[in-house]
């Protein structure tokens, strides 16, 4: 596909989501977005293309994609439904192929182990706390990040410690191994993901980032 300044944005009105937006439009992207409701987003900003649906649903993702270079996932869980998260990406993928976009950015949690890990004990003990009161998101948690491992695309997960609502502070530790810390605040998560769009550093790779 031609090279463009469109990216697509799922979850944009999640805690981080909702930052993603407004970081990626003052780097100068125009934003396509996805909601279950109408919003009145698109007035505020022409930069800003909404679709509304359904993220489980394929042809609305294709809908979503259309145009874009990039993708940056920050979907969340709907409450008292099935667990999403391998079905969103699922689909993504499948779109992505189709439209040949390259870029995958994924936000996911410090719970999930990659191969290469070398977590604290704290932090492992928080896996196997996730695995143990949360099995059935964790099990969808880690088939998506199987079905992301075969792909053919420019993937990077990014995984997050708890989130708190902030500016952000301009201090971001990063590591391959471990969570270098226990919160961050969404306004520092951001810029991170918005720079990883043309960024090959962490490119089928599962950063962790804190504060």
């Amino acid at each position: 596909m031609e090279s463009t300044n469109k990216i697509a944005i799922l979850g944009a009105n999640g805690k981080a989501g909702k930052i993603l937006v407004n970081e990626a439009l003052e780097k100068g992207y125009q934003v396509k977005i996805l909601t279950r409701n109408s919003t009145n987003t698109e007035k505020i900003n022409k930069n800003i293309e909404t679709i509304i649906g359904d993220a489980r649903n394929f042809s609305t993702i294709q809908d979503l994609l259309q145009g874009c270079s990039a993708v940056i996932n920050a979907v969340g869980q709907p409450k008292n439904e099935s667990y999403i998260f391998s079905t969103v990406t699922k689909h993504i993928l499948e779109a992505m192929k189709e439209s040949k976009i390259k870029r995958y950015i994924l936000i996911s949690g410090g719970s999930l182990n990659v191969t290469g890990d070398q977590k604290r004990i704290v932090n492992k003990i928080g896996a196997t706390l996730f695995k143990l009161f949360l099995p059935k998101m964790m099990q969808d948690k880690y088939k998506e990040l199987q079905i992301i491992q075969n792909s053919e695309v420019d993937w990077t997960i990014v995984r997050l410690p708890f989130v708190i609502e902030g500016n952000g502070i301009g201090n971001i530790k990063e590591s391959l191994v471990d969570m270098p810390g226990i919160k961050i605040q969404n306004g520092d998560i951001a810029p991170f993901i918005i720079k990883q769009i043309n960024s090959d550093r962490y490119v089928r790779k599962c950063p962790f980032i804190s504060n």
